[in-house]
């Protein structure tokens, strides 16, 4: 499953990628620290700020050393640094 989603967001197929990790959740798939991570990956490609922070405080709840630490991190820093800018204008 986790190299399917590699493979869907590597390709820059994150719809897709989104979709087979809903279905995967729906039929009783547990979902570890990975899989939150590549989920907020994929909410990051299509610009859903807010989906892929969800899923990378998730991952990082099961796993503080989640790769998904360091993910979360940029996304706020990224979004910090928008709200900057609106002000500016």
């Amino acid at each position: 499953m986790k190299e399917r989603i590699r493979a869907l967001l590597d390709a820059c197929r994150a719809d897709e990628a989104i979709a087979q990790l809903g279905e995967y959740r729906a039929g009783g798939g547990a979902m570890d620290a990975e899989l939150f991570y590549l989920l907020g990956n994929a909410h990051r490609k299509k610009g859903d700020w807010q989906q892929a922070i969800n899923n990378y405080l998730e991952a990082v709840a099961l796993d503080p050393a989640s790769p998904a630490q360091r993910a979360l991190d940029i996304a706020n820093e990224i979004l910090d640094f928008y709200n900057k800018d609106m002000y500016n204008q």
